[in-house]
């Protein structure tokens, strides 16, 4: 992975070549940022960058023993720990158990999501984490001597999924580390990490795409898709690329997308007060992996922000897709002053409380409920 395959964030790129170039590489970085800007993708660039034997101003050069593995994922000094799932292979997973899958979807493209590894090891409803026996792991690799480089490099994705114990096993670690070791924590909700963690990293921030950078990548990535479908992509994605894929995808194959599908029928069932076909509805929701559910809420939230802006603030700033827009032309009347803070709250408190593992159809349920009465709120 290299510094000029990823779109956005010229600004961190400069920093981290700069603290290299000047020997101030720190043993402990945080990359925090929204989804879909590609913090994975600069972590890697980053390790490769430091283990390059013919670095250059700008960038590795690709092409020396070190860049083929980090290229490859299999340089014997780079080292990834990431959220897995317990099995009837795994009963206390590390992410070691997953590497072959991880190396496989980690080179598919340069920008990653949770809900997608997780489809991608097919973990179903199971909810994954970054396990305390995790942490014994990582202090044994960073313990032993380095193989090929000067540096031994961690790079923890999603570090927000680690849970108490593990975290509390890497503290010692973090603040003594071993000579020439870097941790590279990874995470998109910094007040989900301990704050014992986070004291001892060094927070390095990044930006969402913007809508230029966006379209850059996607021409990339698609070079033979409509040009004016990839420009309304990275209209609507709103910084995210992965959110890019998904719109273009949806744009090129006529086909529907099943979060706007199943929003369209929660708001009408809720709206009419169809109880027997809400419960069925929850159902459904609830066959759904519980990352897939979450980014569902998250999907609801932006819908109904849009419909507010349509209804209530101006059309001008209302960025939607074709099939979005024919439905938000009848609906967002319906979203107002009035009700716009309740329903907004009311998604948001869906969202914890499955982050919770509270079940699905209770939460769907009494969610659908309270939408209904919501929507029948006058507007003022």
């Amino acid at each position: 992975m290299q510094f000029k395959d990823i779109e956005g964030n010229e600004n961190v790129k400069k920093l981290l070549i700069r603290s290299v170039k000047e020997n101030r590489i720190s043993h402990g970085q945080l990359f925090l940022g929204p989804p879909g800007c590609g913090k994975l993708a600069f972590a890697i660039a980053y390790a490769q960058y430091i283990s390059c034997k013919n670095r250059t101003e700008t960038d590795s050069c690709g092409v020396c023993p070190s860049c083929v593995k980090f290229q490859k994922l299999i340089h014997p000094d780079l080292h990834f720990v990431y959220p897995v799932v317990t099995s009837t292979a795994y009963k206390k997973p590390v992410s070691d158990d997953y590497i072959a899958q991880w190396r496989q979807f980690v080179l598919q493209r340069n920008y990653h999501g949770l809900d997608l590894w997780y489809d991608f090891i097919g973990s179903e409803n199971a909810q994954g984490a970054i396990f305390a026996q995790e942490s014994q792991e990582i202090i044994k690799k960073l313990n032993l001597k380095t193989f090929e480089g000067e540096y031994k490099v961690m790079i923890i994705w999603m570090a927000e999924k680690m849970n108490e114990t593990a975290a509390n096993k890497l503290l010692k670690m973090l603040e003594e580390p071993p000579a020439k070791t870097l941790f590279v924590l990874v995470a998109e909700n910094e007040e989900q990490i301990l704050t014992t963690i986070r004291s001892r990293v060094q927070l390095i921030k990044f930006s969402a795409l913007t809508t230029e950078e966006t379209e850059r990548g996607l021409l990339k990535e698609f070079p033979s898709s409509d040009l004016g479908k990839i420009k309304d992509s990275a209209i609507l994605c709103a910084g995210d690329y992965l959110e890019a894929v998904s719109i273009l995808s949806q744009l090129e194959n006529g086909g529907g997308d099943p979060d706007f599908e199943l929003f369209t029928t929660l708001m009408r069932e809720s709206f009419s007060s169809h109880y027997d076909k809400i419960i069925k509805l929850s159902d459904d929701l609830t066959k759904l992996g519980r990352e897939k559910q979450k980014r569902f809420f998250d999907y609801c939230q932006r819908m109904v922000r849009e419909c507010f802006l349509m209804s209530s603030v101006s059309r001008e700033l209302v960025r939607m897709t074709p099939a979005e827009m024919s439905f938000a032309e009848k609906f967002s009347p319906f979203i107002h002053h009035g009700n716009i803070a309740a329903l907004t709250e009311l998604l948001s408190e869906a969202a914890r409380n499955i982050e919770r593992n509270a079940y699905g159809k209770l939460v769907f349920t009494d969610l659908a409920i309270k939408i209904s009465a919501q929507l029948h709120v006058k507007k003022p």
